[in-house]
């Protein structure tokens, strides 16, 4: 879309203002780099729109596409103008978090994205040993209820499938509570208190949840009506 104006604002809204494209550059700033990638965290997106704004974003010199040495896909870089969003991104999360959001519908409790930001929030070197197993079970779904996070190194792993492995620290807790911890609006400890979440492991790891997997960087950020 055109403006036809010179002002900056405008300019910028005509590389950014499509829809799904902030989101995309939100992905790739997090560390997406393959198309699966991109999808796992834009469950609602097709892949048609999804490589109609890829194909956009590199023609606008926003991200570099790159084949994948001896496979057919490619994988998807910001350029330098796409990392210099970072601050527009951040700085667009913290307004949300200030005056656009309200009480979570449950249409919006995503499983897969917050798993997805669960795996990108834990700190390997916080953990002990070379490898850690984490499990979520979250009773109140009927379909992909339970999950698991496999730490080994600097790596970690996103799971639906049982590892078969001695797991380390288990999560029961519904998908809202958990969703609650993690943006901030809830602790673990009201959690566990309210027995909205039990939780497992040796207490070297339980205690400390918060060193090694953090919350949102937005966590904090109180809505306009409670300020």
């Amino acid at each position: 879309m055109e403006y036809n104006q010179f002002c900056p604002v405008s300019k910028a809204s005509e590389l950014l203002g499509e829809r799904w494209t902030l989101l995309i550059i939100r992905e790739l700033l997090m560390g997406a780099r393959r198309f699966s990638e991109l999808q796992r965290g834009l469950a609602q997106i097709s892949p048609t729109v999804l490589t109609k704004r890829l194909s956009e974003l590199a023609a606008k010199g926003l991200i570099v596409r790159k084949r994948i040495p001896g496979q057919r896909g490619y994988e998807y870089f910001l350029s330098q103008a796409g990392k210099e969003l970072m601050p527009v991104i951040r700085a667009l999360g913290d307004w949300g978090m200030k005056w656009a959001r309200g009480r979570m519908e449950n249409s919006e409790l995503d499983v897969e994205l917050l798993m997805l930001y669960l795996a990108r929030s834990i700190d390997p070197s916080k953990l002990v040993g070379d490898e850690t197993i984490i499990r979520f079970t979250f009773p109140d779904l009927k379909r992909l209820q339970k999950w698991w996070l496999l730490v080994r190194g600097d790596n970690v792993d996103v799971c639906l499938e049982d590892p078969g492995k001695e797991v380390d620290v288990r999560f029961d807790v519904d998908l809202r509570t958990m969703i609650e911890i993690w943006m901030g609006d809830r602790s673990y400890r009201s959690a566990i208190r309210d027995g909205k979440l039990k939780l497992f492991g040796p207490p070297a790891l339980t205690r400390s949840v918060t060193d090694w997997m953090a919350n949102s960087v937005y966590a904090g950020i109180a809505p306009a009506t409670e300020i």
